[in-house]
């Protein structure tokens, strides 16, 4: 098990409620939204399309793809319907003194 606490990927003011951001960790795309004061971290590429999600549209927790208007719940990455079929990967984000850290990895637990 580790107590590795993740990268810092971005600090707290550059994101604010109802806002995403896309960032790269490890060499993934990843998007960050704030919902509900909630910090979620998702694949930042849809599933169905090369398409950053970050430039959808996110509302109510729902980020919509801007290529084929794909639907993911961004607090498990679950498919909302055609015509994505595939969920998002969901990543571990915390909150510190104004940092946004992200876990890529995660390493098995004895």
């Amino acid at each position: 098990m580790t107590d590795d606490p993740g990268r810092v990927v971005a600090r707290s003011d550059e994101i604010a409620d109802g806002e995403m951001l896309d960032v790269r960790v490890e060499g993934l795309d990843i998007a960050l939204y704030r919902v509900g004061g909630r910090l979620y971290a998702t694949a930042g590429i849809c599933t169905h399309g090369r398409a950053m999600l970050t430039d959808g549209w996110l509302e109510d927790g729902v980020i919509e793809c801007p290529l084929h208007g794909g639907r993911f719940e961004v607090r498990d990455g679950s498919c909302l319907g055609p015509p994505v079929d595939e969920p998002l990967t969901t990543y571990p984000v915390t909150e510190h003194d104004g940092e946004i850290r992200v876990t890529t990895r995660t390493e098995a637990q004895p």
